[in-house]
């Protein structure tokens, strides 16, 4: 079963796109719950996204690709 990585609603008070910055774990690699795997930079405030589930990680959106609140930029496969 495939787990969508989305960024957070919360994560930032505007509507402003974000900025993927870069991926903290590869493509293809294991994460854990509560690992940090990529930054987004909105407005000059980086804020980490971390894997809410374990499993093989996916990239979907790659560095400096725009993202906005709910975007899937991964998915985590178990």
């Amino acid at each position: 079963m495939a787990t969508d990585i989305i960024i957070p609603k919360d994560l930032w008070d505007e509507d402003n796109e974000g900025v993927i910055t870069s991926w903290l774990v590869s493509d293809g690699n294991q994460v854990d719950i509560g690992t940090p795997i990529a930054e987004v930079m909105v407005e000059k405030a980086q804020f980490e996204i971390e894997s809410h589930v374990s499993g093989t990680l996916e990239i979907l959106k790659q560095e400096d690709d725009l993202v906005e609140k709910g975007d899937v930029i991964a998915r985590v496969s178990s």
